[in-house]
């Protein structure tokens, strides 16, 4: 802390998180809103010395004009939020949340998978519909069922979620093979090349954050490439995927299915390509992989950490 003044602490968007938020252990003054529109940004942060973040984004523009800004603390893992360039040249300070959705977002994955591979969907539409009351055999075999055992499970990424997918995948009797530019050290999982891993995986999913270099890094080649009864599954970051090519793919029966909690632009316009589409083969989730009750206490719980500790002159989870 530069000096013995109270900090003043703004939260632009406490709505979202669901959680008890316990107030910082030093002197501080704290406001907080629901929600905040791009237009109230500056004027809501102009006495703020720590900012506190979830979803709005602080662009270089808003930062110009915030002299007294000296913390960033955003309330989620990705910081594509802010302009990080336009933070290290005011010396602002970046930190994020790591590694607290470690069960919420696999047992996530895995649903958007099970759901998918055992065409729940459509047997759900069935039912409602009264076919199987209609139906003159005890059960109702209209569309395809596969085990997850014996299948392979290709991850894009290997952090901490990656590696949290990997164990549920094996206790499932999946093989699991991984993409990543790292070094894997790991002798349950198989590493492999982006070729291998799009041409042999049962399922893909995805587990890295949104970059210059990641953007539509799935888009229709790499869709064509994938096995037909292919599953592809987005949990990570909207615009990993090429949202137009990934329609196309599943109006024209290019893979099996998909399943996703992310979407480019959140919320997304009603006239999006991928709200347009009324298949049992693809699932969409509102960005909620993340957020069961016990994740976001642990995300409230890291947020506060960061804060006291960057006050204290510590690096916790530091970004910038």
């Amino acid at each position: 802390m530069m000096n013995n003044a109270p900090h003043r602490i703004v939260f632009l968007d406490r709505d979202s998180l669901i959680a008890n938020v316990r107030p910082p252990a030093f002197p501080h003054h704290w406001a907080q809103y629901p929600a905040t529109g791009h237009a109230d940004v500056v004027e809501r942060l102009r006495d703020a010395t720590i900012a506190i973040t979830n979803k709005v984004p602080l662009r270089a523009a808003d930062l110009a004009q915030l002299p007294k800004l000296k913390m960033i603390a955003v309330a989620a893992t990705g910081t594509d939020i802010l302009d990080l360039e336009a933070c290290r040249e005011r010396g602002i300070a970046v930190s994020n949340i790591r590694n607290y959705a470690v069960h919420s977002l696999p047992e996530h994955t895995f649903a958007l998978i099970l759901a998918l591979r055992r065409n729940l969907v459509a047997y759900r539409a069935d039912v409602e519909a009264g076919r199987w009351q209609q139906a003159g055999r005890f059960c109702l075999l209209d569309h395809p069922i596969s085990d997850l055992a014996g299948s392979r499970l290709g991850l894009v990424g290997y952090g901490a979620l990656g590696k949290s997918v990997a164990a549920l995948a094996r206790a499932f009797g999946m093989e699991v093979c991984v993409h990543t530019r790292s070094p894997v050290d790991d002798p349950t999982v198989r590493q492999v090349d982006w070729d291998e891993l799009l041409e042999t995986s049962d399922v893909i999913s995805l587990h890295l954050p949104l970059s210059p270099q990641t953007r539509h890094m799935i888009g229709a080649p790499e869709l064509a490439r994938m096995k037909r009864g292919a599953l592809l599954i987005n949990t990570a970051r909207g615009g990993l995927v090429d949202e137009q090519a990934l329609a196309d793919a599943l109006n024209n029966n290019v893979i099996a299915g998909a399943g996703f909690d992310v979407l480019t632009k959140e919320p997304p316009p009603d006239d999006h390509v991928l709200l347009k589409l009324r298949l049992p083969n693809f699932i969409l989730t509102p960005h909620t992989a993340w957020a069961s009750g016990q994740a976001m206490q642990v995300l409230a719980d890291q947020l506060i950490d960061n804060v006291e500790a960057w006050v204290a002159g510590a690096q916790r989870n530091v970004v910038v």
